[in-house]
């Protein structure tokens, strides 16, 4: 029986078409890798490191675009490596949730690039900042773009691995204490990881994600697939920081240079999320709405202690790290929902909280450079200081809060209705008293740090375009999505719409029908 079988796949194998455009999936990461290992090719010529890195970025944005409006337009795109068609290969799939994360990430890195023109000396150069930067988005990226469950496995290695080498950059005291911290906390979230992946494949005999929602069906009476769904769960909960196993983000956030700080807070939780919804809303449907209230109680407490944490720091820096748990919160109340309109609401959140974040950690780097300190005690006279600044700070601190007409305000509005639509009035309540405490906090932030006269005199720092261009830029995506929400909340909820019913994903990786 072997042969024939060997005759049919070999045969199948050899004349399975490749569309045309296909290998746009598989281009962000590869233009990353190569432009990555580039630049460690011409570590004697450092300086051409920096210029590398921002026009690669720049291109990586524009792949990116190219790929969603493929996506927009022809539906879930598919690349199979080396002709070893699914579930026997490893295959790209990407749908436009993974194209919108993707597209994000990107913009986020080359805001992130510009701003490391002025932050990242010569040190931190020579010893590798750009290339870092590189391995770290072919890793964001690979993660986004894998049809792969096991392949999602290893491209959170690429950027764990990316991820501290750009942590211990400077290797200063306070850098190693976070290090150790977030790697061995995180190389215990990679291991329930690896564990789950081990199992799953014992439960299915595959790790293509398409053939895992075909046969999932089949499977509930007689696998223990809500066991699997709570180890991916707590895996992936661990990398995005959730309550009760966030302690490690607080703790490690606040120590390297601070637009390393900002791309870990744009990037990194942002990839734990994607491939928890990806998994509990497109794989395991049934057995998310088994952990349903599970998840709402673990998003309300993340909610919670994130923005308490916040209203606790005095440190901008330790402030927006709980302020990066409190939105994981919000996006886990999405999922725990798992309506349509809960699902869209934390698409929609993840999207907003990229560019946000981002621009906030950015933000902070700036108030440092005029006030001399993160310390909320030795800050003041921003406002007198730099007014437009000032106006810049306060569209942001409004955006984080939820507050209109601001990009923060429609994904609360969608989650509280998606609460309320299921009778879940208590974690609509969780969600709006969430935002309540973050614009105490960020109020605070403004009254002490800007409105107020500077405690003591500080040398006038002018603000290079370096600094202000991706802050002005990020901004602008933060106030043009709030003044004109219906072009990003159309596609949440497309991208919701196709995670609920994965037939045209699973078309993609399977044009001639199921897997055998």
């Amino acid at each position: 029986m072997a042969a024939p079988f060997a005759t049919d796949l070999s045969a199948a194998l050899l004349t399975a078409p490749v569309p045309p455009g296909n290998w746009l999936v598989i281009l962000p990461v590869v233009h990353c890798i190569v432009l990555g290992a580039l630049m460690l090719m011409l570590r004697a010529h450092v300086r051409l490191h920096a210029l590398i890195a921002v026009l690669g970025l720049a291109a990586l944005v524009l792949i990116d675009a190219v790929l969603l409006k493929r996506v927009i337009d022809d539906g879930p795109v598919t690349m199979v490596m080396g002709r070893w068609l699914p579930p026997f290969g490893i295959a790209f799939t990407v749908d436009l949730f993974g194209a919108l994360m993707a597209l994000a990430a990107a913009i986020a890195a080359l805001a992130g690039s510009l701003y490391a023109l002025s932050d990242i000396d010569a040190g931190g150069r020579r010893f590798g900042f750009f290339p870092f930067l590189m391995l770290l988005m072919a890793g964001v990226s690979g993660a986004f773009l894998t049809g792969d469950i096991f392949n999602l496995y290893v491209w959170f290695e690429v950027l764990l691995i990316s991820s501290f080498g750009l942590l211990i950059l400077g290797s200063e005291r306070e850098q190693i204490d976070g290090a150790m911290k977030y790697a061995v906390l995180n190389l215990i979230g990679t291991t329930l990881f690896l564990t789950a992946v081990g199992y799953l494949y014992a439960i299915f005999g595959t790790l293509n994600m398409a053939d895992i929602a075909l046969k999932a069906a089949g499977l509930r009476d007689t696998a223990p697939l809500s066991t699997l769904a709570a180890l991916f769960l707590f895996a992936f909960a661990m990398k995005a920081a959730a309550f009760p196993v966030n302690f490690w983000l607080p703790a490690s956030y606040h120590t390297p240079r601070i637009v390393v700080s900002a791309l870990f807070a744009g990037l990194l939780t942002k990839v734990g999320i994607y491939a928890l919804i990806r998994v509990m809303v497109m794989l395991l449907p049934v057995e998310r709405e088994a952990l349903s209230l599970m998840i709402a109680l673990v998003g309300a407490a993340t909610v919670l202690i994130g923005a308490l944490g916040a209203l606790a720091q005095t440190d901008i820096r330790r402030m927006l790290g709980y302020v990066v748990i409190s939105g994981i919160g919000n996006m886990l109340a999405g999922i725990a929902i798992g309506t349509p309109g809960g699902v869209s609401g934390s698409v929609f959140y993840a999207l907003h909280s990229v560019v946000l974040m981002m621009a906030l950690y950015l933000l902070a780097g700036q108030v440092a450079r005029l006030g001399g300190s993160f310390e909320l005690g030795a800050l003041g006279g921003l406002y007198r200081e730099c007014g437009w600044f000032a106006a810049v700070s306060l569209i942001l601190f409004l955006a984080a809060c939820g507050l209109p007409p601001f990009s923060g305000f429609w994904p609360k509005v969608i989650l509280v209705k998606a609460s309320l639509d299921i009778g879940a009035w208590w974690l609509a309540a969780v969600i709006l008293a969430g935002g309540f405490l973050t614009t105490i906090c960020f109020g605070r932030v403004f009254l002490l740090a800007y409105w107020r006269p500077a405690p003591a005199p500080v040398e006038a720092v002018a603000i290079g375009w370096q600094s202000a261009l991706p802050l002005l830029a990020l901004t602008a995506l933060v106030t043009g999505f709030g003044i004109l929400p219906e072009p990003l909340l159309s596609l949440a909820q497309a991208a919701a719409g196709s995670l609920a019913d994965p037939g045209a994903y699973i078309h993609s990786v399977f044009p001639k029908g199921a897997a055998q």
